[in-house]
């Protein structure tokens, strides 16, 4: 696709976000657009009153009538004035909306890459949040402001000409039609400029930061000046990027000579005509008052504010709806709300084959020709000393890490290829860091199945034995601040929350470590309990004991059996439980 085909695609897909973002709040630009008529009021009336203040005041020798006309204006400008402050209260309720659907559009984006399979977080998603949309946030106010600004002042403005002559209307509405045609024509231009100046300026910094990371080597193989004329070409790219964009401000100011300067000029050339006319000095003073107070101000707001201002908002808009395709639609990742959903008789709850898995290219892999098969229904314990690969079995079995060797299945669906929200209806991973927010406990417990009733939540509170935790934060109705709460109040709320997903395959991964033993006991019995299959990534002898089976990673292949199986079978199995220091586990042995 050529350059300008992508810039047309580009500006269709901003005007069409700005389009949906206007008609989705219809009754907010209909208020923004009734006190813009208000706030139009002195524009309407200046030069009419103006000229009836000179015609049947001043030059008629009426001073009182001319200073009371001028009064009539001054009450109109304070109407305007009160209306202007209304229009920026309407404003509001137009861009801040906005703002927060692209906002959440980020998020989104920026959690999809995060959890898809393979995925990394984005670090450039927080640059977007705090910087691009807060642009396109402004921008956008801006825009809104000097566009109806221009069409009400100038539109008030050319109504009161009409109003004082026709054929001044026409004298002035010539130069002023032409001046926006010009500044219209040339608007895709700029845009193309503008981006160009963006990517100019982003290759820059892309190339500069490659150098300074690796200055030494490039110091060490000689190549300084191949590095320095690469950084030097992006330099000058952007110079001239910068230059071509500075050259365009020309068009701005053809079109305000044009459309702003250019209807005076024929308006005092016009004069001696337009009195011969008939026209009193009244009302060539007012056509004049209403072309510099007016139409000429309003033209040079639209005109600096969208060439400058407007074409920020497309080319950042832009980038923000390309690198953030729009999800809409799709069910919310995590979010499934159908029962659980077991898998067919005979077909494994889990079938892991031939997983390998290294953290970079030369690394030793930490999982090599790895595999697990648990059937529907089955409590499988997984330990191993540090480094085993525990956490990252657990990543694969989730899908959040991709192997690059190996297959996962979960009920006999390909995990690679199943979307993150059908992912997310097939199992649900507890990390050790449990992740609440501010809200109501309710939200937090039902995050994962908002059908969930007030009975159906209070049983899972209770199987877990977090009623009392609930009761302390005010029952489900209660406020749950993160940072008020301990890390093993907050890793009980995400197990309830679990406990609660409809998804058949549980995921523990060290979920409980700052729970106290018997209260982990009961989180992990009644898990145990929960229909479907449980997958515990154990950091306490007794969570082994408890399960069906353990699986033991210790660097060769993975060793699986029961736990008496495996103090018979496995040295490593052996020496953890002889490093575990577990009162119940050894109440439980006996």
């Amino acid at each position: 696709m050529s350059a300008r085909g992508r810039a047309a695609g580009g500006t269709s897909g901003v005007g069409r976000a700005t389009w949906a973002a206007l008609r989705a709040r219809r009754a907010a630009v209909a208020r923004l657009a009734g006190w813009s008529a208000v706030e139009a009021l002195p524009a309407l009336l200046s030069g009419a009153l103006v000229a009836r203040a000179v015609d049947g005041g001043f030059l008629a020798g009426r001073l009182g009538a001319g200073l009371g006309w001028l009064a009539a204006l001054g009450a109109a400008t304070l109407v305007g004035a009160v209306a202007t402050g209304r229009t920026y209260r309407s404003l509001g309720a137009v861009v801040e909306p906005f703002r927060d659907d692209l906002a959440a559009r980020v998020v989104r984006a920026a959690l999809h890459d995060a959890t898809r399979p393979g995925g990394r977080p984005d670090s450039a998603a927080a640059a977007r949040l705090t910087h691009q949309v807060e642009l396109v946030r402004d921008t956008f106010a801006g825009l809104l402001m000097v566009t109806r600004g221009f069409l009400f002042a100038a539109g008030a403005a050319l109504i009161g000409l009409l109003a004082l002559d026709p054929v001044v209307a026409a004298l002035v509405a010539a130069p002023l039609v032409a001046g926006v045609v010009v500044f219209l024509a040339a608007l895709p231009a700029m845009a193309g400029q503008q981006r160009r100046y963006v990517r100019a300026g982003e290759e820059l910094g892309r190339a500069a930061s490659a150098a300074l990371a690796g200055h030494r080597d490039v110091r060490a193989c000689g190549a300084a000046g191949r590095v320095v004329a690469d950084v030097g070409a992006r330099v000058t790219d952007q110079a001239a990027a910068e230059r071509t964009l500075a050259r365009m401000a020309a068009v701005r100011s053809l079109s305000l000579g044009l459309g702003g300067w250019l209807p005076l000029a024929v308006l005092l050339l016009a004069a001696p005509w337009l009195v011969d006319r008939g026209l009193t000095a009244g009302a060539v003073l007012g056509a004049l008052v209403y072309v510099s107070t007016g139409l000429q101000p309003a033209l040079h707001a639209l005109v600096q504010g969208v060439g400058g201002g407007g074409l920020r908002y497309v080319v950042t808009l832009d980038r923000i709806l390309r690198t953030c395709p729009d999800e809409a639609g799709e069910p919310p990742v995590g979010r499934p709300d159908a029962a659980p959903v077991p898998p067919d008789a005979g077909t494994p709850a889990v079938c892991a084959r031939g997983l390998t898995f290294r953290y970079g290219v030369a690394a030793r892999p930490v999982l090599d020709d790895a595999g697990v098969t648990l059937a529907a229904g089955e409590h499988l314990a997984v330990v191993g000393p540090s480094g085993a690969g525990k956490s990252t079995l657990a990543a694969l079995l989730s899908g959040l890490l991709a192997p690059q060797a190996g297959t996962v299945r979960l009920g006999g669906v390909p995990v690679a290829d199943a979307p993150p929200e059908a992912q997310a209806r097939l199992r649900v991973l507890v990390p050790q860091e449990a992740y609440v927010f501010t809200g109501s406990l309710a939200d937090n417990l039902r995050y994962l199945r908002p059908d969930a009733d007030d009975a159906t939540v209070a049983a899972a509170l209770d199987a877990l034995g977090a009623g009392p935790l609930a009761a302390r934060l005010g029952g489900l109705a209660g406020e749950v601040t993160p940072a008020a709460l301990s890390a093993g109040e907050r890793q009980l709320i995400a197990a309830v929350r679990a406990y609660l997903s409809p998804a058949p395959l549980v995921l523990l991964d060290e979920a409980t470590c700052h729970l106290d033993p018997p209260t982990e006991a009961r989180v992990e019995e009644a898990f145990a309990r929960r229909p479907g299959t449980l997958v515990v990534i154990a950091h306490r002898i007794s969570s082994a004991v408890r399960a069906r089976r353990v699986l033991v990673l210790d660097g060769a292949r993975p060793v699986i059996g029961t736990h008496e199986e495996l103090l018979a079978r496995s040295a490593t199995y052996r020496e953890l439980v002889g490093h575990w220091d577990d009162r119940p586990a050894a109440a439980a042995r006996s």
